[in-house]
C-alpha cells in the first residue's frame, strides 16, 4: 500500500486525554481515533492489526474444534429476563426500546442468545459436544471509559460456547481452550499468565483469566517465584501453617482508645504489634448480618466471603447499621459478648495470643484477648487476601505480585444458563437431560492494546512480526529523484509479487518526517532508498534492535525472506 493512498494521520504531540502508552501511541501513530467516549474508529493501520489478531484467534479456535458463526448484537430482553441477568447485570448493560416499545439489549455477551439457539436446534446427545464461536463488537456502558482500547464502551471480542452431555466432556473442552488461548497469546508475542479467577457476573465455577503482565494493569496477580502457580489476588488461597506463640494467657481488660479507629492507629496507641490485632468488620450477607474477623495486618477478601456463602448479595454494613446491631461505630467493633449475629473468622485469628479488639463501645478496646476463651467463632475459614511473602498454595516457592491486563477468560458454566433457558437433549436411553456449558472469551481489541503496552520504546511502537500491519516500511528519501523513484517502485512491485506486505512511503515529505513516522508506526523492517540508489544499494534497518546495514538490490529479496522467517 502506498502511503499517499491510505489514511495514516500521525501526530507529534501526545493527546491530552491519553494516560497510558498504548493509548498515546495508537492515536499518535494513526491507528485509532476516538468517535465518542470509549468508542473508537480503527483506521487502516489499526484495522490491519485487528484483523491479524482475529485471524490468529480464528485459526487456533478452529484447531481446537470450534466452528465460527455470527450472532446478532441486538438481543431481546425476554432472553435476559429468563436468566435474571436483565435485573442483575447492572447499568453496564445497554438497554434500548424499539418503535413498538419492545425492550432490547446491545450484546454485552451472548450466553442467552446461543443457549436459546442451541435449545431449538440440538435435541440429541448425538450432536454433542459442540463448540461455536464468533468475533464481534460488544457493548458495555462503562461508568468511566479510560485507557483507550483497554476500557471502552464498544470493543471487539471473541466469544465461544461449548455444550456437553457430561462434565467430563466439559473438562476436555475447557482444557483444549486453555491450551488454545496460551497458543494465541504466545503467537501474539505476549508475556502472560493463566491465572485462577472469579467468575463474577458470568456465574459458574472453575475459571481462568489470561493476564498480560503490565504495570498499568488493573488486576493484581499472585504468582509463585518457583512454579507456574498464578491466581488473581481475589482467588489465591492462603495455605499458611500458623502457630500459636508460647505465651502465658493474660487477663482480659478493657481500655480507653480515644479517637483511634483504624487498626494501625490502635496498634500504635496501645504499642502492640499489628498482627496481634483482631479486625472486626460487619457485613450484610443476603440481608442478614455477619461479623467477620481477621488479623490486624490482613485484609478480608469479599470474593472469598461471597463464595463461602454462595451469594452475590454482600455489602459492608453502614455506620448506622453497626450502631443498631452491635451498639458501636465502625472502628470499635469486636466479637466479645456478641450473640445476635453470626461470627466467622479467618484462619489466622485462631492463633492469636493476648491480642486486642474493639469492645463494641465507642473509643474502647479489649486487650489480652484470646479466641475460644473470650469469644466463640462459628467457623474459621480462608477469608483474607494473600500477601507477598506468603508460601505459594502449591507448596513451591513464595508468592510475588504483578499487575496484569485481562485479555481472556474461560469459564465452566455448568447448567446455569441451560437450565433457565430449557436447553435439553435426549440421552442414549431417550431420557431428557439438561446440557452442560462452557464459555470462553478473548478481548481482541484489548489484546491489540496489550501488545503495544509490551512492545514500544521512546520512539514508538515495535510490532512483533506476526502482528505488524505490514512487514516492510519502504521509504523513498526524495521522490523527485529519478533513480530513487525508479528503484523504490521496482522494489515495491517485487515485494508485492512475493506476497511481502509493504507500506510504501512515497510522500513528498522531508526525510526527517518520514523516519519519525516510521519509528512511530513501528514496522519490523525499514528499507530506505536514498543517495546510493544509482548503485542499486539501499539501507535496511531493523526496528526492534536498531541494526542497520546496506543491501544491493540483488540481495534484498533473499535477505527479507530470511528476516521474516
Amino acid at each position: 500500500m502506498k502511503h499517499s493512498q491510505t489514511l495514516i494521520p500521525t501526530l507529534k504531540e501526545v493527546p491530552a486525554d491519553a494516560e497510558i502508552k498504548s493509548h498515546q501511541l495508537l492515536v499518535r501513530a494513526g491507528f485509532i481515533r476516538q468517535t465518542a467516549s470509549g468508542v473508537y474508529s480503527f483506521l487502516p493501520l489499526g484495522n490491519k492489526v485487528l484483523k491479524k489478531v482475529e485471524n490468529i484467534v480464528r485459526e487456533e479456535m478452529e484447531k481446537a474444534g470450534a466452528a465460527e458463526m455470527l450472532m446478532p448484537a441486538l438481543q431481546p430482553a425476554d432472553l435476559w429476563k429468563k436468566t435474571g441477568r436483565w435485573y442483575t447485570f447492572g447499568p453496564e448493560l445497554m438497554r434500548i426500546n424499539d418503535r413498538h416499545d419492545r425492550e432490547f439489549a446491545l450484546g454485552a455477551t451472548h450466553e442467552e442468545v446461543i443457549t436459546n439457539l442451541i435449545s431449538d436446534e440440538v435435541k440429541s446427545y448425538k450432536k454433542l459436544p459442540i463448540t461455536l464461536f464468533q468475533i464481534q463488537s460488544k457493548y458495555r456502558d462503562e461508568k468511566r471509559p479510560r485507557f483507550g482500547l483497554l476500557r471502552g464502551r464498544e470493543f471487539v471480542m471473541k466469544d465461544a460456547y461449548s455444550f456437553h452431555d457430561s462434565f467430563e466432556s466439559l473438562d476436555e473442552a475447557y482444557d483444549k481452550m486453555v491450551t488454545a488461548y496460551s497458543t494465541i497469546f504466545e503467537r501474539c508475542g505476549l508475556d502472560f499468565r493463566a491465572v485462577i479467577a472469579d467468575s463474577g457476573a458470568m456465574g459458574g465455577k472453575d475459571t481462568h483469566e489470561f493476564m498480560v503482565l503490565s504495570e498499568i494493569g488493573e488486576d493484581t496477580i499472585a504468582y509463585s517465584d518457583s512454579s507456574d502457580f498464578a491466581a488473581n489476588i481475589e482467588m489465591a488461597p492462603v495455605l499458611v501453617d500458623y502457630r500459636k506463640e508460647n505465651e502465658e494467657l493474660m487477663s482480659l481488660d478493657k481500655v480507653e482508645t480515644p479517637g483511634y479507629k483504624t487498626m494501625q492507629e490502635v496498634s500504635q496507641y496501645l504499642n502492640k504489634p499489628l498482627d496481634k490485632g483482631i479486625k472486626s468488620i460487619l457485613f450484610k450477607v443476603d440481608e442478614r448480618f455477619v461479623l467477620v474477623l481477621s488479623r490486624g495486618d490482613h485484609e478480608i477478601n469479599d470474593i472469598k466471603l461471597k463464595n463461602l456463602y454462595q451469594t452475590t448479595d454482600i455489602e459492608l454494613a453502614s455506620e448506622q447499621e453497626a450502631l443498631q446491631v452491635l451498639g458501636a461505630k465502625v472502628g470499635s467493633l469486636g466479637p466479645i459478648n456478641v450473640s445476635n449475629v453470626e461470627v466467622i473468622a479467618d484462619n489466622a485469628v485462631e492463633f492469636i495470643v493476648n491480642g486486642y479488639c474493639g469492645a463494641n463501645e465507642d473509643d474502647k478496646h479489649f486487650i489480652n484477648v484470646n479466641p475460644s476463651r473470650d469469644f466463640q467463632v462459628k467457623n474459621y475459614e480462608d477469608l483474607r487476601f494473600i500477601q507477598e511473602g506468603d508460601p505459594s498454595p502449591d507448596g513451591k516457592g513464595t508468592i510475588r505480585f504483578a499487575k496484569g491486563i485481562e485479555v481472556g477468560h474461560v469459564f465452566k458454566l455448568g447448567q446455569l444458563y441451560a437450565d433457565k433457558l430449557g436447553a435439553t437433549y435426549l440421552n442414549e436411553q431417550g431420557k431428557q437431560e439438561t446440557m452442560i456449558m462452557g464459555c470462553y472469551g478473548i478481548g481482541v481489541s484489548r489484546t491489540l492494546a496489550a501488545i503495544v503496552e509490551q512492545y514500544h520504546d521512546e520512539k514508538g511502537i515495535t510490532w512483533p512480526k506476526e502482528i505488524s500491519p505490514y512487514d516492510i516500511h519502504l521509504i523513498v528519501v526524495n521522490p523527485k529523484n529519478e533513480e530513487q523513484s525508479r528503484l523504490s517502485d521496482k522494489l515495491y512491485n517485487q515485494l508485492m509479487d512475493q506476497r511481502v506486505s509493504v507500506l510504501y512511503d512515497d510522500r513528498k515529505e522531508r526525510p526527517g518526517v518520514k523516519f519519525a513516522d516510521s519509528d512511530l508506526i513501528g514496522l519490523p523492517i525499514r528499507i530506505t532508498v536514498g543517495k546510493k540508489a544509482n548503485e542499486g544499494i539501499v539501507e535496511c534497518k531493523l526496528r526492534t534492535t536498531g541494526e542497520q546495514f546496506d543491501l544491493h538490490e540483488s540481495e534484498i529479496m533473499s535477505k527479507i525472506q530470511s528476516l521474516l522467517a
